[in-house]
């Protein structure tokens, strides 16, 4: 069996109920979840201390405490893990915008970990909150950015990860990202490019 098979085996076992597969899946994921959890991390400014090991944890920790989770394959695994570290990411910045503008101070799991400037907080809470009026309009739209630019997927990934063509991907990955440079005022085009 090769690695890809052996973690959608394991996925099925754990939704399956047959919690010990944990412990076999964490060391076949893990290095691509480090590679997700650097992308995430990849636009932060210069000079900082950020700890890819702490974005990982985390995730994991929340996509093995979901319940009811019918996993499919390795795909559908690390677009649910990108999904994760996207949402500790906004999490932290909505949490850093609330103490800038006075509001209560929020603790947060990764508060030493992960250092954003004000303007990225703002950029990443403005996308997050664009993606939110995209899902509306087209989930899987919403679905492909998320995976291709949070998640670092190839076309082909994403067009597995959702079942659909790679045409329909492309074109799909086309208009979400136009879509959101209008709705951003320009400002998609530029960061989405380097997805």
């Amino acid at each position: 069996m090769t690695e890809v098979e052996d973690v959608t085996a394991l996925l099925l076992e754990l939704s399956g109920g047959r919690n010990e597969a944990l412990d076999e899946l964490l060391p076949l994921v893990y290095k691509e979840l480090r590679r997700l959890a650097h992308r995430h991390l990849r636009g932060e400014r210069a000079g900082h201390t950020l700890n890819t090991t702490a974005l990982v944890h985390e995730a994991y920790v929340k996509l093995v405490d979901v319940q009811r989770v019918e996993w499919q394959d390795r795909s559908h695994f690390l677009a649910m893990a990108s999904r994760a570290m996207r949402r500790i990411l906004v999490d932290y910045a909505r949490a850093r915008n609330r103490a800038k503008r006075g509001g209560a101070a929020e603790r947060v799991p990764l508060d030493q970990a992960i250092q954003i400037t004000d303007e990225q907080a703002d950029d990443l809470v403005a996308l997050d909150d664009a993606l939110g009026r995209l899902e509306v309009l087209s989930e899987r739209q919403c679905r492909g950015i998320e995976y291709r630019f949070f998640g670092g997927m190839t076309l082909e990934e994403v067009a597995d990860a959702l079942g659909v063509s790679h045409g329909t991907a492309k074109n799909d990955w086309a208009l979400a990202r136009a879509w959101l440079n209008r709705e951003l005022g320009g400002a998609a085009t530029t960061t989405l490019d380097a997805g």
